[in-house]
């Protein structure tokens, strides 16, 4: 199991084995994710892929021409 120490600024470097697990390289963004029974680490979403993911399980339900014109004056 891999690794590592935190600085006196709490700061970390990530193993080299997590690194290829998630194909990180110098500059890329990590998300830390609070769960119940620990953290878990992940490549981060770009910015706006979290709205992207919300639009995607709405457009089906509001995609009809009928929807359009409902709110075409928005």
């Amino acid at each position: 199991m891999p690794v590592s120490t935190l600085t006196s600024k709490y700061q970390a470097t990530i193993p080299r084995a997590v690194r290829e697990a998630l194909t990180l390289t110098a500059g890329d963004r990590i998300e830390f994710l609070i769960e119940r029974d620990g953290v878990r680490v992940r490549r981060a979403l770009p910015a706006d892929a979290e709205l992207q993911e919300l639009e995607a399980t709405l457009a089906p339900e509001w995609d009809s021409a009928r929807d359009d014109a409902a709110y075409a004056d928005l």
